[in-house]
């Protein structure tokens, strides 16, 4: 079938308070995520590499620094007016309220909508790690003559009541949304596995805005609350497989069908050591399936002298004399003689003094750690400065040091 016009509407406005203090002082999307990217990078580079170019980011929470980075990163060819990423804050065409859920964002956008006339309609979320060509899921949308489809990730049925789950038969047309349930439906034909709802979302055009038209009127809000289990009543509404979506260049040894929620510091962590190892769960070097932010314009990474241990080093570093293991260092990250770093997220503009050691710590931008410091041993002094997660997690939040005159002090 030939591809469909596509306009993709992506939710960049999520607070992340599970995300704590990492969010302090931006949304979700604008978190920082493995070496150079943003959590926001992965959504809109799975929505350029399936050439959906016409992308508009519905942004709420703290949008600042989300803004600038797109600004900086995501100017898409300005001689064709038809491809373009643009920031949409909320514009209160409906009065003086700001977005009041998924749907309602994408409400109070409808003007969009019919401006670019698109067949098809994608609602994406801003805040997961994935790889996933989304004509594959138009394609399944157009050859089930379906009026919504559903990204679903199959899941143990054990883990299945933290998500929400899709009821689908054989055909995989979806008859009822459950809201982590505690006893949660299987998938068709699979009694281990049930299908978590993705939060992405493929509408024919007309159908999205007659749903959207209705929902204003019943008061409802939200997708998956509220329009979702309302038109599996009444409308063709089908579950997509991400386990089908196939990129190519993946690797073997790399889960196939990799999803991260990384909306909690646990996941978040976790999802940076998915980077990790000779064969990585997810590996970033994909030249056929890229992942775009911005364009460095800074130096290569130096170091004068390190032992270095399955770890990412960006660009502008400057590694002096230090033993990394097991560890994330963004850009231009200055990290001074006799510091040892075992299980890090070091994030851009931070320096470390020498002597530091540091384990099992997200160092937030613009810190300047002090020499001999120690972070992430004594789980008790740290909760005193720190927050600290269950799992121990230690977390240093954004700081102030002026990184234009931070490097070679």
């Amino acid at each position: 079938m030939p591809n469909p016009r596509i306009l993709a509407m992506v939710m960049a406005g999520g607070e992340g308070k599970r995300l704590y203090p990492l969010t302090c002082e931006r949304s979700k999307p604008s978190v920082p995520f493995g070496g150079r990217y943003r959590i926001v990078d992965f959504v809109l580079s799975n929505l350029v590499n399936s050439h959906i170019f016409a992308i508009y980011l519905l942004v709420q929470y703290k949008s600042q620094s989300l803004i600038e980075h797109i600004r900086r990163s995501w100017g898409l060819a300005p001689i064709f007016p038809e491809q373009f990423v643009t920031v949409v804050p909320p514009q209160m065409r409906e009065g003086p309220e700001w977005f009041q859920g998924t749907a309602d964002a994408v409400y109070q956008n409808l003007n969009l909508i019919r401006q670019h006339a698109p067949d098809l309609v994608a609602v994406f979320g801003a805040d997961h790690i994935y790889r996933m060509d989304v004509q594959q899921m138009a394609q399944f949308h157009l050859e089930n003559n379906a009026d919504v489809t559903v990204a679903a990730l199959p899941v143990l049925i054990t883990r299945a009541s933290s998500f929400g789950v899709i009821e689908s038969g054989d055909d995989g047309r979806i008859y009822q949304f459950h809201e982590k349930p505690q006893y949660p439906p299987s998938m068709p034909r699979n009694p281990t596995r049930a299908y978590a709802s993705m939060g992405n979302y493929l509408f024919s055009t007309e159908v999205l805005r007659t749903a959207l038209e209705e929902g204003k009127r019943r008061g409802e809000k939200d997708f998956g609350h509220h329009l979702l289990p309302r038109l599996c009543q009444s409308h063709r509404v089908f579950a997509y497989n991400f386990a089908d979506n196939r990129i190519p260049g993946v690797r073997d040894y790399e889960e196939q069908a990799y999803w991260r929620d990384v909306g909690t510091i646990d996941a978040y962590f976790l999802a940076h050591q998915d980077l990790l190892g000779l064969e990585p769960k997810f590996n970033l070097f994909n030249p056929q399936w890229r992942f775009a932010s911005s364009e460095y314009q800074g130096p290569s990474a130096k170091f004068m002298r390190a032992e270095i241990e399955n770890s990412i080093i960006d660009d502008g570093s400057f590694i002096k004399g230090a033993k990394i293991r097991n560890s994330v260092i963004r850009r231009e990250v200055l990290i001074e003689e006799g510091v040892e770093i075992d299980e890090c997220i070091v994030m851009d503009y931070a320096i470390i003094r020498r002597g530091t050691r540091l384990k099992r710590t997200i160092i937030d931008r613009y810190n300047l750690i002090g020499a001999d410091s120690r972070i992430g041993y004594d789980r008790q002094e740290d909760a005193k400065h720190f927050t600290v997660t269950d799992s121990g997690i230690v977390i240093v939040p954004k700081g102030k040091y002026d990184h234009y005159l931070g490097h070679y002090l």
